[in-house]
């Protein structure tokens, strides 16, 4: 990488199609869960123009009214009916398949979390995923500072939305920032995207006003570094969007991987997080690299981590653990690596113990996997995540 370079990343509002698709998804894995904990679920979402598919292969115990589902996370992230898409009124069409004992799907239904040491090590990935986890010291989470950014803005644009009668759930942000020596250096531009349900109101004039005092100015309030006089700022560039959201543009699950990650200034594993039960490698994987990179960062130990875990079907220990600090750490990688694998167990099964991801949705009043579908499933300080704990950060220093 150059030392000196312009980085940017998007974030997208929940009422965003793509994020609609993600939070369905997970919202009906939290309603097999809350019921049912060793539920198997991969729910996946597909939203137009006045209709949702719904695609739900599970083995569970639990009863679970999918498109009831559908329809509550429409309401929720503001959809009403102005603007050309009724959550009431929209068609939902479903594909159901409850998976037998001997599908290739699932294996035998099991809670990871009660599980003793050596059936552990007897529960193997269910597939074969190369995952990724990444910190660095930019900022307080030790996220990438234009992600975490636009998460700030795209935060803050939603809460604006339905407080005006002229704004859609659905909104895009991106922030480029400018660095020095690898390091932030100035806020370069921001552009935001809020849709309207009419072209004529308010005026763009009205609305960038609007959106520089409600979203911009507070998202900066507190920080370092802000938009100074050379930062460019664009509010709907192209002109008005009308009216946005499923009418405009489809959504499906998994779409937005690096929205969910690291806004693409880090490598991911590319498989969609949401609609999956922790079962699924690619997605508890990520959260364990994340934690394990988080904490090398917190620790002092570098400047900027990378964890790779690459899985294998049937094997319970990755094939392959590679970490890499840019020559940023101050021990060698192979040294970092040592201390990581001392510490942090990541077989599939001990990862969802360790996290408790089977039991979330019960300790968190039935609602959890899909909090994570929109502003990022990592790097969170607005939800207390398990893989964002510093709790290994002494073990790995002292190590």
């Amino acid at each position: 990488m150059q030392p000196h370079f312009v980085f940017s990343s998007e974030s997208v509002t929940a009422g965003h199609p793509d994020k609609v698709c993600d939070r369905i998804s997970d919202a009906i894995v939290d309603r097999h869960l809350r019921q049912d904990p060793a539920a198997r679920v991969n729910a996946e979402c597909v939203i137009s123009t006045g209709i949702v598919f719904l695609s739900v292969k599970a083995r569970s115990s639990a009863s679970v009214d999918s498109p009831a589902a559908a329809r509550e996370v429409l309401r929720a992230v503001g959809y009403t009916g102005q603007g050309g898409f009724d959550p009431h009124a929209c068609t939902i069409m479903t594909s159901l398949y409850d998976a037998p004992d001997t599908s290739s799907l699932t294996r035998r239904p099991v809670n990871e979390e009660t599980l003793d040491e050596s059936a552990l090590e007897k529960l193997g990935a269910n597939d074969q995923a190369t995952v990724f986890g990444y910190a660095c010291s930019e900022t307080p989470c030790h996220m990438p500072l234009p992600i975490w950014l636009a998460h700030r803005l795209a935060q803050r644009l939603s809460k604006v939305q339905p407080g005006s009668a002229m704004l859609t759930p659905d909104g895009k942000t991106q922030v480029a920032v400018e660095y020095r020596d690898r390091r932030p250096a100035r806020i370069h531009s921001i552009t935001l995207l809020a849709c309207q349900y009419d072209g004529r109101h308010p005026k763009p004039t009205q609305l960038s006003e609007l959106l520089r005092d409600a979203v911009i100015g507070p998202a900066f309030a507190d920080l370092e570094l802000r938009p100074d006089e050379r930062t460019e700022v664009s509010v709907n560039p192209q002109g008005p969007v009308v009216p946005g959201g499923p009418v405009l543009h489809a959504g499906l699950t998994g779409r937005k991987t690096a929205v969910d990650g690291y806004g693409d200034f880090a490598r991911s594993g590319a498989a969609a997080l949401s609609g999956k039960d922790p079962s699924r490698i690619d997605r508890v994987g990520s959260y364990a690299a994340r934690h394990a990179a988080r904490n090398v960062v917190a620790a002092g130990l570098a400047e900027r981590c990378e964890v790779q875990l690459s899985y294998a079907i049937g094997h319970a220990r990755p094939v392959s653990v590679l970490v890499d600090t840019f020559d940023t750490g101050r021990l060698s990688d192979a040294q970092l690596l040592a201390r990581i694998e001392a510490h942090c167990d990541f077989r599939p099964a001990a990862i969802v113990r360790r996290f408790g991801l089977r039991s979330l949705p019960q300790r968190r009043a039935g609602s959890f996997y899909q909090e994570l579908a929109a502003y990022g499933q990592v790097g969170r300080e607005d939800l207390e995540l398990p893989w964002e704990q510093l709790d290994y950060v002494d073990a790995l220093r002292h190590a």
